[in-house]
């Protein structure tokens, strides 16, 4: 939208910066009522996945592990180990790259980040396209994959190629692009470039933001709650009595005092 004056916001301005103000707290919301959903989740067993650590500190580096390195994913398949790595490493980096657009000045690691960042992309793309090729080729997987998958898959696809595009095919105005972002974050808004690529881009950003919350692409904070993984392997040192169970019991006194009395 070059030309377009300071107070001059636009309706495409406008439709876009509504749509990101939607989409965040659609995100932000959705993660809280998700990790408060999978706190409150009863865990009635110790049912750690053997062999697991018998201390805490021994949970946290294997949980360390786990998240850096996919370390149970390496140990099951060593071809999905290495596409999703990559992507997943891949993701992060782009991700980094991307704090630029929303901080003034942009800090000094994240310049430092942007050489790598850039070719991230395409490294995304490719362990990604891996992964939905193994929907297709490996039967058992195939049986399983419902349409969603495919769509979640296709979703992100498009993000990483509509990114790519805009740095290799069709350039934008990187500049008045910061300026938008910023001005969603301190509510001065700014002209968006209307580049055809860049618009969308943004909007599969946004579906993506938007269905996040709901969909199975939410797996990294369940990780974090999963008995399997976080619990201690000391059922013979101690007796686990869970918060759930504790309450029932506790309920289950009041209700024999009373009886009693």
């Amino acid at each position: 939208m070059p030309g377009t004056a300071r107070g001059d916001y636009g309706v495409l301005t406008t439709i876009y910066a509504l749509v990101f103000y939607a989409a965040f707290i659609v995100l932000v919301g959705g993660i809280i009522y998700r990790i408060r959903q999978y706190s409150a989740t009863p865990i009635p067993l110790k049912i750690p996945t053997t062999p697991a650590p018998t201390t805490r500190s021994g949970v946290v580096l294997r949980m360390g592990r786990e998240v850096v390195f996919f370390e149970s994913l390496f140990k099951s398949n060593k071809w999905i180990w290495l596409f999703g790595w990559v992507f997943h490493f891949a993701l992060l980096l782009v991700l980094l790259r991307h704090l630029r657009y929303f901080t003034q000045p942009v800090w000094e690691w994240v310049v430092l980040l942007q050489p790598f960042g850039k070719y991230a992309g395409f490294a995304m793309v490719a362990g990604l396209l891996a992964l939905w090729a193994r929907r297709f080729v490996v039967p058992r997987v195939r049986y399983i994959s419902a349409p969603s998958d495919h769509l979640m898959l296709a979703l992100i696809v498009a993000i990483g190629v509509s990114g790519l595009g805009m740095k290799y095919v069709d350039p934008t105005d990187i500049v008045a692009l910061k300026a938008f972002f910023l001005g969603l974050m301190y509510f001065d808004w700014q002209p968006i470039p209307g580049d055809t690529v860049l618009l969308i881009h943004l909007a599969l950003v946004a579906i993506l933001m938007i269905i996040f919350p709901i969909s199975k692409l939410l797996h990294a904070p369940g990780l974090f709650f999963s008995p399997s993984r976080t619990m201690v392997d000391d059922p013979r040192e101690n007796r686990y009595v869970s918060s759930w169970s504790r309450l029932s019991s506790d309920n289950g006194e009041a209700s024999k005092s009373d009886a009693a009395q």
